[in-house]
């Protein structure tokens, strides 16, 4: 199998709809480019669903090699025609890879994790990260685009996180998708809470210039 890409294209809509044609015509390089654009996204949804037993055997970014080496074999199984579709057999192969993960290594004496952790809650709770991704920043007041494209705007935040520094990326993740406390943080990131609020404050004000910043 070819290797993907490493590289990041920035694609709009119209680029979005041209790369998925061609890698629905068997375009394996157009393919590699089109499943690049969403690797920052599946690595903050994987970053939001790892809990700490799983955290210590395998990182987001194991997880998400995973998953689009998933999504590169099975293209030809993928039926939809939208980037919308798309997105929702991306996030599928996660949850896939994320309950593989699981059962592989979480240790089975802590009763049985297969109970503990089903696909449905997992999808349940990577809907909601989506969701909550789409609405990190404060309301800036409606977009023409938003109701139809709230998902895909998840992307696009999620490529802006990934410009900012690990601190601050991590910050944000754990704050406004997770929705840890500060004192819950502070013990993750082995720092004092009020260190830790004051952190996150910089944080969304960075995050918020980097959305502002002209491409």
């Amino acid at each position: 199998m070819s290797r993907l890409s490493i590289s990041e294209p920035n694609a709009g809509e119209s680029g979005v709809d041209n790369l998925l044609s061609h890698a629905r015509k068997g375009d394996e390089q157009e393919l590699g480019k089109l499943l690049t654009l969403y690797r920052n996204y599946l690595t903050i949804l994987a970053t939001t669903q790892l809990d700490a037993r799983l955290r210590r055997r395998i990182s987001p970014s194991d997880l998400v090699q995973e998953a689009m080496m998933g999504a590169y074999r099975d293209f030809p199984k993928f039926r939809g025609t939208t980037e919308r579709e798309l997105l929702a057999w991306l996030r599928q192969i996660l949850i896939n890879c994320l309950h593989h993960a699981y059962e592989a290594h979480v240790q089975a004496g802590r009763r049985d994790i297969r109970r503990e952790i089903s696909l449905d809650d997992m999808k349940g709770a990577m809907d909601r990260s989506v969701l909550q991704l789409a609405h990190v920043l404060a309301d800036r007041g409606p977009s023409p685009s938003a109701p139809v494209r709230e998902r895909e705007r998840a992307v696009a935040i999620a490529d802006q996180l990934a410009k900012l520094k690990p601190d601050d990326r991590d910050v944000i993740v754990l704050r406004n998708l997770q929705g840890l406390s500060f004192e819950e943080i502070a013990v993750r990131m082995e720092r004092k809470p009020g260190a830790v609020r004051m952190l996150w404050l910089r944080a969304i004000e960075r995050f918020r210039q980097v959305c502002e910043m002209p491409e």
